[in-house]
């Protein structure tokens, strides 16, 4: 076989659904672990539902990932165009040649008749499908629809006999062309149905493999059958992935919560874990291997061996549990830069922050870095630092509750000589066992004086970073 060449071919229709971005991919790790190529093509057949900033968003979606294309609509090939919308000649041209060479006839059959029939078989108790009515239509009938203009679509005159391939999860799978019936490949307007775009595309993009999703599997046959009539020496090889189902077991769809993985990056996942989770559902390294993964090192151990045929569970706690581990692993530059968005985006920050408060951001993530499941976690933990706050509504309980404790501890902060995190520790350890106070009793009203919140950076560190005027005003307002 050639070169390996995959593709992933998103229909701009909507978000990127994390299935799809799984089965991009495995396509993209397949691809990149054998040297080959990944092409990205648009599947837009569907006018009525193709947009272009679905387009764009899909591309945005899929370099935040980092799963970058070879050949593409951006970036142009040498087995373009990569829209579909922009094939159609050639997929017209190829229906007219499977006509000319009898691989297809036209069906007269109107929306009205077929529905009829599919009645009619089930009263009987048949498998309702297309007859194939009009594969048998004498010329003068033709001639006659053709006279009144009715219109036509294109039916695949499916041969006698079977399709036998084997599946890089399955293994091998037959099927008798007597399950398969007559099925359209061109609409009676003239624009392709799926089944022929895409297995014009994949012959003249010379796509070597296809991995796809296990509901697609049953129209493997069609595709090879389609492959064949139009000439092709070889056909891709086919691997289709489990599904990936929610905790009731059902394929996972918005029922079960948000699944786009726009929704992902923008609540403050990190694309480290999404892509090392997505790697995850339906594939194993095998027993003993550890399941985490940088890209480079997902690269350099998938293999389609290790696809499960079982349906995997996406289980968003588990991701979230990831994410926190990779923003743990983040070195603190890095960090601060992936936050500033959401501090941007939550209003905590002008849209260009200044040095200082770049400053400030970068003297404050190592005090959040284990307290952070997600990004967007970030701007309520350290609004305190950039915004005069007052005290929310459990944190105004808290200092109400303190009684004269918050008095105290103001006049043991007054005294201490070095404003560092280490010294505040101390002084105020010292205070509150000196005094018989429950250290939680004696911080909890302090923290809520300057952090406006019962949950935040460690105490001694956000006083540091308060300074002493700052956190001292904040505490005297606060206190009684």
């Amino acid at each position: 076989m050639a070169d390996v060449r995959t593709r992933i071919a998103p229909a701009p229709s909507g978000s990127l659904h994390v299935g799809n971005a799984r089965t991009a991919l495995f396509n993209w790790l397949f691809a990149r672990r054998r040297g080959g190529r990944f092409v990205l093509r648009v599947e837009d057949t569907d006018p009525s539902r193709a947009r272009d900033e679905y387009v764009a968003g899909v591309m945005d979606v899929l370099r935040w990932l980092g799963l970058d294309w070879d050949e593409g609509p951006d970036l142009g090939g040498p087995h373009g165009p990569y829209r579909q919308s922009e094939r159609f000649d050639r997929h017209r041209a190829a229906a007219e040649r499977l006509l000319a060479a009898g691989a297809a006839y036209r069906c007269y059959c109107t929306a009205e008749d077929l529905e009829g029939r599919r009645k009619e078989a089930l009263a009987a108790g048949r498998t309702p499908g297309y007859d194939g009515r009009c594969r048998a239509l004498s010329q003068p009938a033709r001639a006659g629809f053709e006279a009144e203009g009715r219109p036509a679509m294109v039916r695949f005159a499916v041969p006698d006999g079977e399709t036998a391939f084997v599946d890089l999860v399955h293994g091998e799978a037959r099927v008798e062309h007597t399950q398969i019936e007559d099925f359209a490949i061109l609409r009676s307007n003239g624009l392709p149905l799926y089944t022929l775009a895409a297995a014009v595309d994949d012959l003249e993009m010379r796509i070597t493999h296809v991995i796809r999703g296990d509901d697609l599997f049953a129209a493997t046959p069609k595709q090879i059958l389609l492959y064949r009539a139009l000439g092709a020496g070889e056909v891709p090889v086919f691997g289709h992935v489990p599904l990936i189902v929610g905790a009731d077991r059902r394929p996972l769809s918005k029922r079960h919560g948000d699944v786009s993985v726009e929704w992902y990056r923008d609540h403050g996942f990190l694309p480290e874990a999404m892509v090392n989770y997505l790697a995850l559902l339906g594939w194993s390294p095998g027993d003993g291997v550890t399941e985490r993964f940088t890209r480079d090192e997902l690269v350099a151990a998938f293999d389609m061996a290790g696809v499960t045929r079982h349906p995997a569970a996406f289980d968003r706690e588990k991701l979230t549990a990831l994410n926190g581990e990779k923003i743990r692993a983040l070195e603190d530059p890095d960090l601060a830069a992936r936050v500033e968005p959401f501090l941007v985006s939550a209003g905590v920050l002008a849209g260009d922050p200044t040095g200082e408060q770049r400053a400030m951001l970068a003297r404050a993530v190592p005090s959040i870095r284990e307290r952070l499941a997600r990004l967007d976690e970030a701007p309520a933990q350290l609004e305190f630092l950039f915004h005069d706050v007052s005290p929310d509504e459990k944190a105004s309980a808290a200092i109400a509750r303190a009684g004269t404790i918050l008095g105290d501890g103001l006049a043991v902060l007054e005294a201490v000589a070095s404003w560092e995190a280490e010294a505040l520790q101390e002084a105020l350890q010292d205070w509150a066992d000196r005094a018989g106070i429950k250290r939680k009793d004696a911080f909890q009203p302090i923290r809520a004086a300057v952090t406006g919140r019962l949950v935040s950076p460690p105490l001694f560190e956000s006083l540091e970073l308060l300074g002493r005027e700052v956190a001292l005003a904040r505490v005297r307002r606060a206190a009684p």
